[in-house]
Order: structure tokens, then C-alpha cells, then sequence
């Protein structure tokens, strides 16, 4: 079974699924132990973890490929890919979506920007007019060559510069009849309920049942939201596959700040805090993370 063919499962057999950005192959192989089902290459993660720079198409298809192929042969699971604006125009976008097939991921998703690309949630933005961005999906849609290949279509126009909520509507509608695999819309704002169900609605009036993904940013700022929108209600109303796009990148630049940031004021300190700290958690042995005793055996079985 090809990743695609085993994402598809997993979204026909759930009701939703569900994962978070990683920054590289060890994120991903945590995602695999602690039992989520996919995991997901997030742009933005990739570029702080690459550069230490903002997601401002700074990353090139051939590190944006790579670094998905490490990720993808660091776990079992179906990994899903960033892959910015397909990083050119729709002959280009055909030979991102060959070299992200060949990098073994389940799939990519495009966004309709222009060239250099933003992130979705930064102002500035700017979005290809429709016609162009149609032929770029299709483009992508004829090149792959696993028809299980997953090819998310996203629309950054909500928000860009001289678009609108309809004109995110209007773009999430052609791609969906275009044939794209899933439609993805980015929303600004996290009380916005009545956006994220009217996209939902329109996208599937033009073709029923097609899966929506749905990303809980961390630009939204949830926790602050007076709605605080579950995944379950997200499912219900048509969003199957939802990211929390930079959950690990978070998670480890505020433990890699704390830990710093005490090791410069408390020296020996800090390393006897982080040993208590991390005493009987799973991460504890990092020789047992990275799989040691297979090399080990294999050190023993093959090595003279």
C-alpha cells in the first residue's frame, strides 16, 4: 500500500484525523511513538529549523524535498508536505510534485501565492489570478504518478491583498471541481465560525463530500478565542484532516529557550534540573531514540 492510498484510508476510516507540524525527522519519529497517525512537514517549522528565518519562500525546492524525504523515511506513518507555490509555474509545479513523489511522502499541498510566497497568516500577501492557479492545480493533479498521490489544493485569498472571504470561496470551489484531492482555505481570524462553515458548505455543494483540511494555527491564538472551535465541530462540518501547523516548532523553541536560558544564569544547575526534569519520561534515554540497539545488532550481525 503507497502512503496516499494509506492516508486515504485513514480519513475514509475516521471521522477526522489529526497531527502537527514537525521540524525534522525526530519530531516525526515521536509522532510515530506516541501514536498519532500522520505527520506533517510544515513550511514554516522547516524554515525556523533550516534558517532561523520566517516563512518568506527563502527555502528552495530542493531543500524543501529533502528535507521531507528525511522526515518521511524517519517514520512509518503517511507524511503530508508543504510545498509552498509549487515553487514556480505549472511546468515547474509538475516537477515539484514528481521529486515529492519520489521523496516518499503521502502528498503536498500548493497555495495559490504568488512568487515569493508568504506565510499564509503574514499581511503582504499576494494571490495568483484564477485561471493561473487553476492551471497549476491541474498541472500538478496530471503529473503525479500514484493516482493515490495526495494533492491538496490551498486558497491563501481571504485574506491577501485585495481579496476577500468570497473570493476564497470562488477559488475553494474551482479546485475542488478541478478534481484536487482536498481543499484547504486559510482563515484569519479564530471566532470566524460562520467562515469556516459557509467555505465548508459552498466547497462541497460544488463537490459533495470532498475532504476539507483545516489548519489550527497558532497565529489564530485559539486559547484567547471566545469560541475555542473543537476538531469535532471542525469534522462536522466537513474538515477532515486538521493541522496544528507549528505545534512542535512551539513546543521545542520554548524548552530550548527555559533550558538556555537557566544553563546561562545557573551553569551545572541547569543540567541537574533537566536530568530530574526528564527522570522516567520516554525521552529520557536519547541513545533509546535513536534506535540503538538495532545498530547494535546490526554492528554485531554485519560489521568485521
Amino acid at each position: 500500500m503507497s502512503k496516499g492510498s494509506e492516508f486515504r484510508r485513514l480519513f475514509r476510516e475516521n471521522d477526522y484525523i489529526y497531527s502537527t507540524g514537525v521540524t525534522g525527522a525526530l519530531d516525526a519519529s515521536i509522532a510515530e511513538k506516541v501514536g498519532l497517525k500522520f505527520v506533517y512537514m510544515s513550511g514554516y517549522s522547516t524554515s525556523l529549523a533550516l534558517l532561523a528565518k520566517a516563512d518568506l519562500g527563502f527555502l528552495s525546492s530542493t531543500e524543501m524535498v529533502s528535507h521531507a524525504a528525511q522526515i518521511a523515511n524517519a517514520t512509518s506513518l503517511p507524511v503530508i508536505s508543504d510545498a509552498d507555490n509549487g515553487f514556480g509555474n505549472a511546468l515547474t509545479v509538475m516537477r515539484t510534485v514528481e521529486s515529492y513523489e519520489r521523496a516518499g511522502v503521502a502528498g503536498i499541498h500548493i497555495e495559490d501565492q504568488v512568487a515569493p510566497k508568504r506565510c499564509g497568516h503574514l499581511a503582504g500577501k499576494r494571490v495568483l489570478p484564477l485561471d493561473e492557479a487553476v492551471g497549476k492545480f491541474k498541472a500538478a493533479l496530471a503529473a503525479r504518478q500514484d493516482p493515490d498521490f495526495i494533492i491538496i489544493a490551498r486558497t491563501d485569498a481571504r485574506d491577501a491583498e485585495g481579496g476577500s472571504f468570497q473570493d476564497a470561496v470562488r477559488r475553494g470551489r474551482a479546485y475542488a471541481s478541478l478534481g484536487a484531492d482536498m481543499v484547504w482555505s486559510e482563515f484569519g481570524n479564530p471566532d470566524a465560525l460562520a467562515e469556516f462553515e459557509q467555505f465548508a458548505d459552498e466547497v462541497q455543494k460544488e463537490r459533495p463530500g470532498i475532504p476539507l483540511v483545516f489548519n489550527y494555527s497558532s497565529s489564530l491564538k485559539w486559547s484567547s478565542s471566545k469560541n475555542r472551535v473543537s476538531f469535532r465541530q471542525l469534522s462536522d462540518m466537513g474538515y477532515k484532516v486538521i493541522l496544528v501547523s507549528m505545534g512542535c516548532v512551539h513546543a521545542a523553541m520554548k524548552a530550548t529557550w527555559d533550558f538556555m536560558a537557566d544553563l546561562q544564569r545557573n551553569a551545572e544547575e541547569a543540567q541537574f534540573r533537566q536530568e530530574e526534569a526528564i527522570r522516567g519520561h520516554p525521552t529520557e534515554d536519547h541513545h533509546a531514540m535513536g534506535n540503538i540497539a538495532l545498530y547494535e545488532k546490526l554492528t554485531r550481525d554485519y560489521v568485521r
